[in-house]
């Protein structure tokens, strides 16, 4: 089984507990600097001002246990959801459920008019292999023939 390891500073561990449990929402900078107040003066037991070691394991605990029991009630509710015949297990079929169906966004026409550069109606080899290697050019920073992963990273994300 999978562990997730919470590296982020302890503030942020309410901030991932709440995405967790409700749909992403914007949030201005002054609601969140009012929630790391209200999560760093709940954990300020001793209301010196500051944290101890003590208080941060303290925090670092609770923030923890949050964020397992929403992934758990997550987990749980995708499990009924899938159970289609609620007896407790998922069969091979009711598991496959959650497969996404796949779709093309394109039509064959719509291809081939893409990617038919001398409009002849058809596609050769090379106009079948120029927009996909135009994609490994750009994901080729550095330019050197290969495409790294950080490269690869990069081009997926968009940052050079």
């Amino acid at each position: 089984m999978k562990s997730l390891v919470l590296a982020a500073p302890a503030s942020l561990f309410l901030l991932a507990s709440a995405a967790i449990a409700q749909a992403p929402q914007p949030v201005t900078r002054a609601q969140l600097s009012g929630q790391i107040d209200t999560a760093f003066a709940a954990a300020d037991k001793n209301h010196d001002g500051s944290l101890s070691i003590a208080e941060m394991q303290q925090l670092q605990t609770t923030e923890l246990e949050t964020v397992q029991k929403a992934l758990r009630q997550r987990v749980e509710a995708q499990f009924q959801a899938l159970d289609t015949n609620k007896d407790g297990q998922l069969s091979v079929a009711e598991f496959s459920a959650m497969t996404p169906n796949v779709k093309v966004n394109e039509t064959p026409e719509q291809l081939i008019q893409k990617m038919d550069s001398n409009h002849d109606g058809k596609i050769s080899a090379a106009e079948f292999r120029a927009p996909r290697l135009a994609v490994f050019d750009r994901a080729d920073l550095n330019h050197d023939g290969t495409v790294t992963p950080a490269e690869a990273q990069a081009a997926s994300t968009g940052k050079k």
